[in-house]
């Protein structure tokens, strides 16, 4: 993306490709350190058991040699010599009293200075039948630091590979890690800064991917809010601007004298401003329904009750259109709500069916318990509302192709969604191809007792 940082350029970055590498170098470290003791003490091990092995064998060879001499003074330890001489140490061979019989005779004891301090000795007896004539001792070269060096190269060899291999991976790590981050920061600043077209469209695995797509999402929303937001404010100027207009001219016709103040001429004015009452407490409505969560005040209400009482205010209204209405209330829903407000939710679908309805059409209201949901639904056979239409019913201002010359500010039904949310439940709405309107609230449904 143009303008971008380098993933790794940033804190984020750095931070992540430095905790990568402390942890490989520390894990390159340990093991280094691991493998040095382990082939170290293997090493040494392994030398120890072949020194040992090799006495062994020198001092059978001697104890054969005493054997067949009788003695240790015609003794031919040549045999012995040679296998300490092909295993890098030096032989010397004492008597039961501690005499050294080889090499040479005679030569004093063999506790003296014939090996190096440090060089290691290893001593085995030698035993004719069930007696301990004497013993051999070995005194091995320090050779062994050959193996050691050379296991300790490719230790160290191995070490500098993995440290390699371990930047090269932090480095990519931290990268994949770091770039999606860096791509939605600087998307997010293109948001702010007023770009709505703006999207990460983020290409990443598990979460980061999840926060991009979430991202997009926010912003789709925010776009779709504001459109709204503008549509709304010019659907209120629009509905505000007509009934302005005929009041003002009407008062200033009256105001020149270019019409006498008749009763019929000061009736339309009225109407005028009983409309402009009615879009203000429509929009007050719909504020206070948006606003409903934060005003509700819920106790264990009948849903049934709180439907007959406001069909019972709604009645004369819905007759006086020419509506046939049937209810069935008669069993109890009991759920925790604002009764108020739910009897507005009612009040608002039968003030839509009596505006829209014709006469001789029905409307059907009906609470019932189904599925732990206390469920209300209104149903008129009016004239509908087409598939096209359904899914913007809920809108704000919305009223149809027809708006013209449709009743009403197209915020009742807005207001009904509102305060059911509030409530914790959902509305729905259906009208089939033959004609007719049935919304369906479903609230949680509350303890009988």
């Amino acid at each position: 993306m143009t303008g971008e940082r380098p993933a790794l350029a940033g804190p984020l970055g750095r931070r992540l490709l430095t905790a990568f590498l402390l942890v490989a170098l520390s894990s390159v470290a340990m093991l280094t350190i691991a493998a040095l003791v382990a082939t170290d003490r293997g090493l040494a091990s392994a030398a120890e058991r072949s020194r040992r092995q090799t006495a062994t064998r020198v001092a059978a060879v001697a104890a054969d040699a005493y054997t067949r001499s009788a003695g240790w003074s015609r003794a031919d330890l040549a045999g012995a010599s040679a296998i300490a001489d092909a295993a890098g140490a030096r032989l010397i061979v004492v008597d039961a009293d501690g005499r050294m019989v080889w090499p040479g005779h005679g030569m004093g004891s063999g506790r003296g200075g014939m090996h190096a301090a440090a060089d290691p000795v290893v001593e085995a007896p030698v035993t004719a039948g069930q007696e301990r004539v004497g013993a051999v001792r070995l005194a091995f070269v320090s050779g062994a630091a050959g193996g050691r060096t050379v296991a300790w190269s490719w230790i160290a060899g191995a070490a500098v590979i993995a440290v390699l291999a371990g930047l090269g991976v932090s480095g990519y790590v931290a990268r994949r890690l770091a770039r999606p981050l860096v791509a939605l920061a600087a998307t997010a600043r293109r948001f702010a800064a007023g770009d709505r077209t703006a999207r990460a469209r983020l290409r990443a695995p598990g979460e980061l991917g999840e926060l991009g797509d979430a991202f997009d999402t926010m912003a789709d929303e925010v776009v779709r809010a504001e459109t709204v937001r503008r549509r709304l404010s010019a659907d209120i100027a629009h509905e505000l601007r007509t009934p302005l207009a005929g009041l003002q001219a009407g008062l200033e016709e009256l105001r020149d004298g270019l019409r006498e103040p008749a009763p019929a001429r000061l009736a339309a004015l009225h109407d005028q401003s009983l409309r402009l009452s009615r879009i203000v407490q429509d929009l007050a409505d719909l504020s206070a329904a948006e606003a409903a969560a934060l005003s509700l005040r819920p106790v264990p209400t009948d849903l049934a009750e709180v439907a007959a009482t406001a069909l019972a205010a709604e009645r004369p209204r819905l007759e006086a259109a020419g509506l046939t209405v049937t209810a069935d209330l008669g069993a109890p829903a009991p759920v925790r709500g604002d009764p108020d407000r739910l009897h507005q939710v009612v009040s608002n679908l039968l003030a839509n069916a009596s505006r829209y309805g014709r006469p001789g059409d029905r409307v059907h209201v009906g609470v019932r318990e189904r599925d732990g949901a206390a469920v209300l639904e209104v149903a008129d056979t009016g004239p509908g509302i087409p598939a096209d239409e359904l899914p913007h019913a809920f809108e704000r201002l919305w009223r149809g192709r027809g708006a013209a010359s449709v009743p009403g500010a197209g915020i009742g039904l807005a207001v009904v969604r509102e305060l059911v949310s509030a409530h914790g439940g959902a509305v729905t709405i259906d009208s089939p191809p033959g004609g007719g309107v049935t919304v369906m609230i479903r609230l949680p449904a509350a303890d009988r007792r």
